[in-house]
Formats: C-alpha cells, structure tokens, sequence
C-alpha cells in the first residue's frame, strides 16, 4: 500500500512540474528568428502555394508498388531470342501446373525449354515449403547448381542463371538472395508473368525479385504449355490461396487468400484440353472445393443460391467470413463434367468442411466424376484437432464419412496425417490409430509435424513432440493404413475395372499401367485385346484407351490383372447400370 502511494505522488508531481512548464513557455516573450531563416523563409513556397499543390495532388492516382520496386527495363532485353530454359518441379499437383503457366508465359518471351539442366541457359526451381524436408531437398539442389554455375564460369561456357519460383521463393526471399548469395531472381506464385523482366534484371547484373500476393491472380488469361505433350491426363487450376489458416500451414502465407477463376476460362481450357485427346482432367486448388466465382460472367448461370452455414458439411466451422453469392463447386462440377462424357474428372485437394450434399449429389449422378475422394483428417483426437484449428471434431468428420458412403457406395476415400503436432500424447496418437482402423483409407499421406515459421502454431505452441517419436508413430499409421488397403484390394479380385490407360509400366515393358476409377494403380500385360465386348476384331492398347480389366492379384498399392477389352467410359456405365436393374428383378 505504502509503494503504491509513493508511486501516486510521483506520477502527481511530475505533472504538476510539466504544467508550470507550459506556461512559462506560454508567457514568455516570442524567439526572435535569424535573418538569415527569415530571408530563406521570404524565398519559399507560400502557404497558397502548399494549398494549391494539395489541391491538385488529389486528382493524381497514387503510385503504385510496381512504379516503386520494379527497376526500368527496355522492351527488346525482355525477349530471350531463343535462350533456353530448364524446369525442375517439387511439391504438389498445383506446382507442375504453375512450372507449365511459367513455361506459358517464357515460351512467349521467346524461350526455349531443354530437358537438360547442362544446357540451359536457365535453371529455374520450382519449390514447395509445406515441410522442411521439402525445403531440405531444394536447398541440396541449390548448392549443386551453385557449383555448376562456378565451373561454367571457369570453362568460359556463358553465364548460368538460377531462379527460385513458387511457395519457397515467397518464404525465403532475404535469405536466398542477401545472405546465402544463392539465386539470381525469385518469384512468388503470383509474380510469373514477370519473369521475362525478372531474367533481364539478372542479365544486367541485378537481383530480380518479385514476391508480391495478389487479390486476384488466377492466370486465367494464361493457357498452360503441358510439359508431358503426349499424356492423356492434365492438370486444370480453379482456384488459388486458402483461408482456412490451419495453425501448422504455411500455405495461406505462400499462396495469398482465397481467389477463383472465372467459370468460362475453365471451361474454355478443359474443352481445348478435350480437342487435343486428353482423357482425363484434375481440377486443383489449394482448398479446391471452396471455389466460388463472383465473376459478373457467371451471375448469369446461377440457378440456384445458396449462402450461410448450410453450404459446409453439416458439423463443421470456419474461422472466417463465408463469402456471399457466386456460383459454388457444385455448379463447377456440374458444368466440366457435361464438356466431355468420355473424360474423367477428378479434383484435388479439399478441405472436408465443404462437402455439402449437393457436391456429392453431382458426384453421384455424372458417370465421368470419378468415385474417389480426398478426406484430409490430420488427426483422430477432438483437442489437436482443435488445436490445428480444422473446424471440426472427430464426430463430424465420422458423420461426413458415413454420409459420402451412403450417396456413394462405391467410393473410395484417401486422407493426409499429420504425427506429432504440437501436444500430441500417445492416447492422441491412439486416436488417430483408431480413426485410420475405423474409416479404412485405400490410400493414406502421413508425414511427421514440421513446424513452420509464420504459422499460428510456430507463435502460439511448442513443438514438443521428439523427432524419434513423430518417426515411429508415423510408421504405426503407415502400417496400419497398409494392411487396411490390402484389405480392400483383396476384395477386388475377380472383379472387373475400367482402367484408363497411361502408358508402358515404369517396371515392366512387356506391362502397361492406367488408373481406375478409385485412382488406383492398375498394371496388366501388354497384349492384343478386342476393340469392344462383342467384337472379333483385336486391337493394340494405346495411352487413352479404356480397357476393362480382370483383377487376378494386388498389394497394398497396385491391382494386376487380365485385360479383357477396350471399350468407352459411357458403353461402360450403361452395361453397368443394366447389370444392377437384371441383379434386383
């Protein structure tokens, strides 16, 4: 008590002291300027002049962060003239088609792409940041293209330019290009059609850097350069960023906020996808089910509307603002798959919160929607899941499972575990090991917690959870999900699939490989097969070609089998749907 009034008539006395001050400042006579100011003063602006200027200065547009940061740069240095550019892609779906807008946008500079990192003239990485193993493997490549670089110099074989693009670019930028010395540019995911001026500032000497998010940036203008011209499947982009702001993800930091390209660029792109043979596409986005155009092109097409909680899954939360109006992934849906009933579509990947029925009703009844999808869990226990900031308990994600089962008898599900997040106990663990052992993934992505810096989890949890232990407990899910797999593939035996072919088995080339419908693995002999059910006459397998096939034997990754015939997706379906209606009279 005794500090405490001390401390008040401390603070009361000071006050008093800067009162009496002011008004002896207040009272005393004005300073008299030198003449020297005053004469300086006289010379200068008057005070109509700053308001006239300001006056003015309203009418003028601001400048923006381009006019800023971006050094000048002739039209002509822009283009390449045939220089030539090699791609290295790690990370996720979404990377490979980010390296081929990339490409897209170089190819129009006049570029040319090499398959050889010796010959290029351009190395440029395309990375991922998701876990610092990712990261790891990108630096080691760094500091192989680094000494390549000095002894090219030393052979006097022209300078090297190396780039960084995409999530590690955005994560790393001061310590790629100030402290390691590594790169010569580096590119954000929403800074591409930049790089031709990028490589120019590097030709100049210059560091090029542009790690800016954007608002807006879709690329929907941009048609990506396949890398792989002869495969029948592709990857499409609707959307860009993600909102969830799980608390162990750096995504939301490297990718921007959630944004959607218009429906009509999508479907320009699937049908030109459709004209050069393609058989199947994957829709992509970092939460690619969130998708919502808002787009004044598409109001037009929305039949129906609905907004507020009813349009998630039933049970789960988000941690911002549901968006108003636009038209959602079900009308998306809807519309690519009626593009081309002989093109599969798959999508990928989603965060379970936005499975409405009304996706699954799609789903459900377009026979080219293929019967598989991706349920990111992350974990079985209801408090790490709390602490992940998922938005939603163990319960709801049990409820959505046995939900999609019941539209979907047929399907099959995958998921993403993440082990030893930050407080996770061996009961949590057992938790998660008790949700893989109920819900029975035919495939499972596990990977020990890495934090990462920026995150909710890296400023507010301890990642306190030993790395030995993140290792075993990641073998334990492994495990299980494996033998729950074979499982499931043991009971596809003697069945008949429809697998759409990809090409020769990367084991085998007496063996050709495709996919079924369930995206699993398929591998059967390469050998002469009727061109359909009734037909006499044999054909040779071909990359695009539906093929059914009898399963003889699997494991817990790939189904082998006899193929039978060839045949389309639609004849597939209609021979399907008539031996149910024949199995119930």
């Amino acid at each position: 008590m005794f500090s405490e009034r001390l401390l008040l008539s401390r603070v009361l006395c000071q006050l008093r002291r800067n009162v009496t001050g002011r008004r002896r400042l207040c009272n005393s006579a004005p300073r008299e300027l030198d003449p020297g100011v005053k004469e300086r003063i006289s010379r200068g602006p008057s005070l109509e002049h700053f308001i006239a200027n300001s006056a003015n200065s309203l009418t003028e547009l601001p400048r923006t962060a381009e006019q800023f940061q971006h050094p000048y740069v002739a039209a002509d240095e822009v283009q390449a003239k045939g220089k030539k550019v090699h791609f290295e892609t790690y990370g996720c779906q979404m990377n490979v088609n980010d390296t081929e807008v990339a490409w897209s946008l170089l190819k129009d500079a006049g570029f040319v792409r090499t398959d050889s990192a010796s010959e290029a003239d351009v190395v440029l990485i395309m990375t991922c940041a998701i876990r610092e193993g990712a990261e790891g493997k990108i630096w080691s490549r760094i500091n192989q293209l680094k000494y390549f670089k000095k002894l090219r110099h030393a052979e006097r074989r022209g300078p090297l330019q190396i780039g960084i693009l995409g999530c590690m670019a955005e994560r790393l930028k001061e310590k790629l290009i100030e402290k390691e010395k590594a790169v010569d540019i580096v590119a954000g995911p929403d800074s591409y059609r930049d790089l031709p001026r990028l490589l120019a500032l590097a030709n100049s000497g210059q560091v090029g850097v542009n790690v800016q998010l954007s608002l807006d940036e879709t690329y929907a203008d941009v048609v990506p350069v396949r890398l792989k011209e002869n495969s029948k499947s592709a990857f499409v982009s609707i959307m860009r960023g993600c909102n969830n702001m799980c608390s162990y993800c750096i995504v939301p930091f490297t990718r921007g906020r959630e944004r959607s390209r218009p429906l009509t660029s999508i479907l320009d792109e699937v049908r030109a996808l459709s004209d050069q043979g393609v058989k199947e596409v994957t829709l992509l986005g970092q939460n690619v089910n969130s998708y919502r155009d808002t787009s004044a092109e598409s109001q037009a097409l929305i039949e129906r509307s609905k907004d507020g909680p009813e349009i998630l899954s039933r049970g789960f939360r988000t941690v911002y603002k549901l968006p108003v109006g636009g038209l959602r992934f079900a009308d998306l849906l809807d519309r690519v798959s009626q593009v081309d009933k002989e093109m599969r579509i798959r999508f990928t990947s989603p965060h379970p919160k936005d499975f409405p029925d009304e996706v699954l009703e799609v789903i459900r009844d377009r026979d080219n929607i293929c019967k598989q999808i991706h349920l990111p869990a992350q974990s079985g226990n209801n408090a790490i899941l709390e602490r992940m900031r998922r938005g939603y308990t163990r319960e709801a994600y049990l409820e959505l499972v046995d939900r999609i089962r019941h539209v979907l008898p047929n399907v099959a599900l995958s998921s993403d575990f993440i082990c030893g997040f930050c407080g996770e106990t061996e009961a949590a663990h057992e938790d998660t090991m008790s949700l893989v052992d109920q819900v029975k993934y035919s495939v499972a992505y596990v990977f020990p917690y890495s934090l990462r810096e920026k995150t909710h989890a890296h400023r507010r949890l301890e990642d306190n959870v030993p790395l030995d232990v993140k290792k075993r407990r990641v073998g334990e899910v492994l495990s299980l999900f494996r033998r729950h797999a074979k499982e499931l593939f043991d009971q596809q035996i003697s069945t008949h699939q429809l697998v759409l072919v990809e090409g020769a088995s990367r084991r085998s080339p007496e063996d050709m490989a495709g996919r079924n419908d369930n995206n699993v693995k398929v591998v059967f002999p390469k050998i002469l097969v009727p061109e359909h059910p009734s037909s006499s006459v044999k054909k040779q397998i071909q990359p695009g070609d539906y093929v059914v096939v009898q399963i003889q034997e699997c494991s817990s990754q790939v189904l082998k089998g006899m193929p039978l015939y060839a045949t389309s997706l639609q004849q597939y379906m209609a021979e399907e749907r008539e031996q149910v209606c024949l199995r119930h009279v």
